[in-house]
């Protein structure tokens, strides 16, 4: 029988499920206390004056550019080095996405190619903490602010990462973060907007719940909106993980720390690293092989550790080159050769709270047996 060790999982206790439960019993599923409750305690743990949750973490996204009020015509600056979510929203709401190639260092929206991109038709620059990591993200915001640029912040990998003194979070204008289960903390499915800005948040909250604005009736909308709700059920769940974590970023922070003993000694990979001035709160356990490898090598690895019951996958593919947008945008291999040559090499180890020691040193050895067998 071949063990099974899964890429991500969440770490649901009794008190979640009591909560979750305790909402059930009571006639008020969605809307209701829990949805306060939540918004204010993650306003208030990551340092902002409003939050508006949400039931994706792509809403929250979509929100920040209408809120904006960036639509046809308009460009943001981001990186095709991240989940599709952050490019399908500046889509979705019209806008053109305009890519900048990453650090090959951070994984992030390298800086320096930043300014040569801008147009008179930038509006915003959507930077990502990729894999929990904020480096630079505070210089991205200064430089936005410089050129009179609003900031999109997606945090959707960063929950309770921090760059010299500054939480990931509160760098743009807008941020936004996401809680699907292979997440920090996981509300189920759920997103979150966070700013210090009245009129947006006001915007959010009501273009959240079908253009109604605050105390107006049920039948009563101001402006055209959508259902991205999230519901009571999903926020006690929400209120129960975020008391916790704390303790999830400790655990994580060990899990990491279990994989660097075992593999930062490979001259054969490239480990995470956490960069001065950062304490990254980690969402996945992300390393690269060497120029020397090839895409071919990569995927003949992910097969093997498949094949050995070990979860895995490459992290991420880049955006530029999906179907679709190589299509509309006539993007082809070359044009963001960083991303290109980080993206064919990745591999993402399996990663959450509770994964044990002798989990992770299975992993490596079955990880570095199959390195062995491509003789590099």
């Amino acid at each position: 029988m071949v063990l099974k060790i899964n890429l991500s999982g969440p770490d649901i206790a009794q008190a979640d499920i009591d909560a979750v439960v305790a909402v059930l019993k009571t006639p008020t599923l969605s809307l209701g206390p829990k949805l306060t409750e939540f918004e204010s305690l993650f306003a208030r743990y990551v340092g902002r004056k409003h939050a508006i949750a949400c039931n994706s973490g792509t809403s929250a996204l979509h929100l920040c550019l209408l809120a904006l009020g960036i639509g046809p015509g308009d460009e943001v600056i981001t990186t095709p080095f991240s989940f599709i979510a952050t490019s399908n929203t500046i889509l979705i709401a019209g806008a053109r996405p305009v890519f900048v190639d990453i650090n090959p260092e951070t994984y992030n929206i390298d800086i320096r190619q930043i300014e040569g991109k801008i147009s008179a038709k930038t509006r915003a620059i959507m930077p990502v903490e990729v894999f929990g990591n904020p480096a630079g993200l505070d210089q991205v915001y200064e430089l936005a602010r410089r050129r009179g640029l609003r900031c999109i912040e997606d945090s959707c990998e960063a929950l309770g990462s921090v760059v010299n003194g500054r939480k990931a979070g509160t760098l743009g204008d807008l941020s936004a973060f996401a809680f699907y289960p292979n997440k920090q903390m996981t509300t189920g499915e759920g997103g979150i907007i966070l700013t210090d800005e009245d009129q947006a948040a006001a915007l959010c909250a009501s273009l959240r719940n079908q253009g109604r604005d605050a105390g107006a009736g049920w039948l009563a909308h101001a402006r055209m909106g959508y259902n991205y709700r999230l519901s009571d059920i999903n926020c006690a769940l929400g209120i129960t993980q975020l008391r916790r974590i704390e303790e999830f970023k400790a655990k994580r922070k060990q899990v990491a720390g279990y994989y660097e003993r075992l593999l930062g000694g490979d001259r054969r990979l490239v480990t995470p690293q956490e960069p001065d001035g950062c304490d990254i709160s980690w969402f996945v356990y992300v390393i690269r092989l060497r120029d020397d490898f090839t895409q071919q090598d990569r995927d003949q690895i992910l097969e093997e550790l498949r094949r050995q019951g070990i979860g895995c996958n490459n992290y991420f593919s880049p955006i530029h080159l999906q179907p679709f947008m190589a299509e509309q945008f006539g993007y082809k291999p070359g044009d963001f050769p960083v991303t290109e040559r980080v993206s064919q090499r990745t591999i993402a180890l399996p990663f959450c709270n509770n994964l044990t020691r002798e989990q992770a040193e299975l992993v490596c050895k079955t990880l570095q047996s199959a390195l062995d067998k491509i003789k590099k």
